[in-house]
C-alpha cells in the first residue's frame, strides 16, 4: 500500500477524539487504537468485543481465518434524560465510536483484531481475579471529588496491572465500573479536566484507558452494580458492556423503558468441575427497600426465582450479585422479608460496600466476600475485629467467621484446589497478599481477622 494511502487511512481511524492514545497512529505500520476484551455471557458465551472509532466495524481473525465483525452499536449522541443531577448538571452521552462484536466459538484456539491478540476463554479456569467498584467518584449530590488525578487516590490503573501480572484465566467485575457523574468544580487540582457524565469520555477515563492490561489479560464476567442503572451509567452498560443482546427499549435510552430496561434475567457461566458462576443484577435494587406492590419487589421475587432455577442446574455455585446480600452493614427491606439464596450456592461475590470483607456461616449460608475495593474512595469507618454477639446480615445466619479491610485499595484472587476448595487471597494495590482465606465447601476462614 504506497505511503499516502496508509496515512490517510491511519488519520480517518483517528480522529482528535482520541489523539492522546493514539500518538503511535503516526508511525507507519502500527494500527489504530481501540479497546478489546471478552466478555462471557449465557451458557459460558464468549464474545469478542471492539470499541472503535471508525468507519466500520473491523474483521476479527479466528484461528487464521478472517471474519466480520457485527455492529452492537453505531457512534450516537444520545439525548439528555433523567438522572439523579440536576439539568443543569447533566448532559446527553455521547459516544463517537463504534460498539462491535462478535461470537468466539469454544473451538476457536486463537483470535485477534487489527493484529492485537484476543484473550480466550479457559474451560475451567483455576486462576481468577474479583474486583469492584472501580470508577473515580465526582459526584456532586453528595459533594464529593475524588481526586481522579493522583494514582495514588485513584489507583485503579495500578490494581488493573498488578492483577493482570498475578496470571488470571478469568476476570469478575461486580459492578459499579462508572463514577465520574459530575464536572469538577473549579480550583479543585485533584480532578481538574477530568471527563464527566455518562458518555464515551468519562467512561473511558474511569475504565477502558486505566483497566487496559487486564482487559487484554483474560475473559470477563461483568455484573451489573447500581451506578449503572438507567437513571446513571445504564446506557454505557448496554451498549458497551453487558454480553447479552442490545436491544431497543432495553438499552435506557428512554425513562419510559426503564422498566426494562433497569431489570435483566440472571445467567449461569460453567467454570468446569461441575460448577457455575450465576451472575444476578441488581442494579435497581434500594437500600430504602422494596414493598410489596412496588415494581422492583415483584421483578426481584421473580429474578430470585429464575436464580433458583438456575442453581439447579449444577451441584457447586458462585453467586455474583452486587449488593452483599450477606454483608456486614448491608441493607435490609423494609417490609422485613428476606432473600433466601438457592441451597447450591457455596459463595456470593460482592462489591458496593468500597472495602474486602469475608464473612462465613454455622447456619448453611454460603460465605459472602465484599470486593468493592479496586479503585473507588473508600469507606473509612473501622469495623470490629469480632462481631458483638448476635449481629447478623440476615435473620438465622449465624455468623462463625469474619475477617476484613477498610481504607485499602486492592483486588482479591481465587486459586481453586479442588471442586469444593478455593484458595482466596487479598491483594494490595502493588500485587503484594495482604491476607489468605480458605473456601471449603460454604464455609471459609482467613488467617487475619483484620488486614492493617
Amino acid at each position: 500500500m504506497p505511503l499516502t494511502t496508509f496515512v490517510t487511512t491511519c488519520r480517518r481511524w483517528a480522529p482528535p477524539l482520541l489523539s492522546a492514545m493514539l500518538a503511535g497512529c503516526a508511525t507507519i505500520g502500527q494500527a489504530p487504537a481501540f479497546s478489546s476484551f471478552v466478555v462471557l455471557g449465557e451458557h459460558g458465551t464468549a464474545v469478542a468485543r471492539v470499541l472503535i472509532d471508525a468507519p466500520a466495524c473491523p474483521e476479527i481473525v479466528i484461528d487464521q481465518r478472517p471474519q466480520a465483525m457485527a455492529l452492537r452499536a453505531p457512534a450516537a449522541t444520545l439525548a439528555l434524560r433523567s438522572t439523579p443531577s440536576a439539568p443543569a448538571d447533566s448532559k446527553p452521552a455521547a459516544f463517537p465510536l463504534l460498539t462491535c462484536e462478535a461470537p468466539l466459538p469454544a473451538s476457536a484456539s486463537h483470535a485477534s483484531v487489527l493484529g492485537r491478540a484476543l484473550p480466550l476463554p479457559t474451560p475451567a479456569p483455576r486462576r481468577i481475579v474479583v474486583i469492584g467498584d472501580t470508577g473515580c467518584r465526582l459526584q456532586k449530590n453528595s459533594h464529593s471529588y475524588q481526586a481522579c488525578n493522583d494514582s495514588a487516590a485513584y489507583p485503579f490503573a495500578a490494581i488493573a496491572a498488578a492483577a493482570a501480572a498475578w496470571g488470571p484465566e478469568l476476570v469478575i467485575h461486580v459492578g459499579d465500573y462508572h463514577y465520574r457523574e459530575n464536572a469538577c468544580p473549579d480550583g479543585n487540582a485533584g480532578c481538574a479536566g477530568s471527563p464527566w457524565g455518562y458518555g464515551w469520555d468519562a467512561w473511558n477515563a474511569d475504565f477502558f484507558a486505566p483497566g487496559a492490561a487486564l482487559l487484554q489479560a483474560a475473559p470477563w464476567v461483568m455484573a451489573r452494580g447500581n451506578h449503572e442503572n438507567c437513571l446513571r451509567g445504564g446506557q454505557g452498560y448496554w451498549r458497551l458492556l453487558d454480553p447479552r443482546p442490545l436491544l431497543a427499549g432495553r438499552d435506557c435510552k428512554l425513562a419510559a423503558d426503564d422498566a426494562t430496561g433497569n431489570y435483566s434475567d440472571p445467567y449461569a457461566v460453567p467454570i468446569g468441575q461441575d460448577t457455575q458462576l450465576l451472575v444476578l443484577d441488581t442494579a435497581s435494587t434500594s437500600w430504602k427497600g422494596l414493598k410489596p406492590g412496588e415494581l422492583g419487589y415483584d421483578k426481584y421475587r421473580d429474578l430470585y426465582r429464575k436464580l433458583d432455577a438456575l442453581a439447579q442446574q449444577a451441584p457447586r455455585n458462585l453467586g455474583i450479585a452486587h449488593h452483599p446480600l450477606l454483608g456486614m452493614g448491608a441493607d435490609r427491606k423494609a417490609d422485613g422479608a428476606t432473600v433466601l439464596l438457592p441451597a447450591g450456592i457455596q459463595a456470593m461475590l460482592s462489591g458496593h460496600v468500597h472495602l474486602w470483607q469475608q464473612v462465613s456461616f454455622a447456619s448453611g449460608h454460603p460465605s459472602q466476600f465484599i470486593a468493592g475495593f479496586s479503585g473507588t474512595a473508600e469507606d473509612t469507618v473501622p469495623l470490629p475485629e469480632r462481631l458483638p454477639d448476635g449481629v447478623t446480615p440476615a435473620p438465622g445466619a449465624q455468623v462463625e467467621q469474619f475477617s476484613s479491610w477498610v481504607d485499602g485499595f486492592g483486588f482479591m484472587s481465587m486459586e481453586r484446589l479442588g471442586a469444593d476448595q478455593w484458595l482466596v487471597q487479598v491483594h494490595d494495590q502493588q500485587g503484594r497478599v495482604r491476607n489468605t482465606c480458605r473456601l471449603d465447601g460454604k464455609r471459609s476462614r482467613c488467617a487475619l481477622a483484620q488486614v492493617k
